[in-house]
């Protein structure tokens, strides 16, 4: 066969590209640190990094559902330990009202008085919201525990009632999801316990008389600290496990993004190496292609 001199021009126009080509992506890939930066460079690289993207961005979404776990789980811890507060002062005031010989009446009234409020803010706890929901209010997050809105007869309706089996969505459970198939419950089963810790106040204001059994209600208040104590102990159970959860979930942010990394992100040094390879055989092919093609009137016109 003859090789003509368009032919050779021709194959040297064909390698040149190549060779810019080549050339292009490997700058292409220094200058992101990627090694595909478009579905066509690798289709298989390309779906595994969306594959490890996607797993990032749930574990992302799961660090901040975990977030708002903690978040609830503080605020019930916090007024919970308000709650201890609100009792162990009542019960020192039902133990002086308790001291008959001592106790005027209008000693009792002025307790009547520290009763009431001390009443008041445990309702205000029972209220207790993150953002705009009521932590203590089961599934019905967008209603107060105790409600002070006027029922048709003009009293306050309070809480609500709970008398198993009818069981509420004050008593059911709220969970958020933490992992795949992992929800942790954030809110407390407390409702009965407020309902009757008010209802023991109620009796003691209405009956602060000598005939009143304030030994009864001291125990009732020694009750009542160590349920609040046992809720207290399930929010801490809760929390250490949410603990857990965050090493778990950065331990699989960290994995997942060591896999996104080994399979997208380039060696730098290698693709350097490989650009500088690149860039002297183009100089030594346009070498050689000067010496191939043969003079033409361009080069007398110099």
């Amino acid at each position: 066969m003859r090789v003509t001199q368009s032919m050779l021009s021709n194959n040297m126009l064909r390698n040149l590209s190549n060779s810019f080509n080549n050339m292009g992506k490997l700058q292409e890939q220094v200058n992101t640190g990627k090694k595909v930066n478009r579905p066509s460079d690798d289709p298989v690289t390309v779906m595994k990094s969306l594959g490890y993207g996607m797993t990032v961005d749930k574990v992302g979404q799961f660090q901040k559902n975990l977030g708002e776990v903690n978040n609830w789980l503080d605020s019930s811890d916090d007024a919970l330990d308000g709650v201890g507060s609100v009792l162990h002062r009542a019960q020192e005031l039902v133990r002086s009202a308790a001291n008959t010989g001592a106790m005027t009446p209008q000693d009792r009234e002025k307790i009547k008085v520290e009763l009431k409020e001390m009443q008041e803010q445990l309702r205000d706890l029972a209220n207790t919201k993150v953002g705009d929901k009521y932590i203590f209010s089961g599934t019905s997050t967008d209603k107060a525990l105790y409600d002070k809105t006027l029922d048709d007869d003009g009293n306050v309706k309070g809480y609500p009632v709970l008398t198993p089996p009818d069981k509420t969505s004050f008593e059911k459970d709220v969970q958020i999801q933490v992992f795949d198939g992992v929800n942790l419950q954030v809110n407390s089963d407390v409702a009965k316990m407020f309902k009757d810790m008010d209802k023991l106040f109620e009796d003691i204001k209405t009956n602060t008389d000598d005939s009143y059994d304030f030994g009864a209600a001291i125990g009732k208040f020694d009750e009542h600290f160590e349920t609040m104590l046992s809720k207290r102990a399930e929010i801490g159970a809760r929390s250490n496990r949410a603990e857990l959860m965050k090493d778990r979930l950065e331990m699989q942010e960290g994995a997942a993004k060591k896999q996104r990394s080994e399979n997208e992100d380039v060696d730098l040094e290698v693709a350097i190496t490989n650009l500088i390879t690149a860039e002297t055989v183009h100089r030594a092919a346009l070498s050689v292609g000067a010496r191939i093609i043969q003079p033409s009137l361009v080069d007398f016109l110099r």
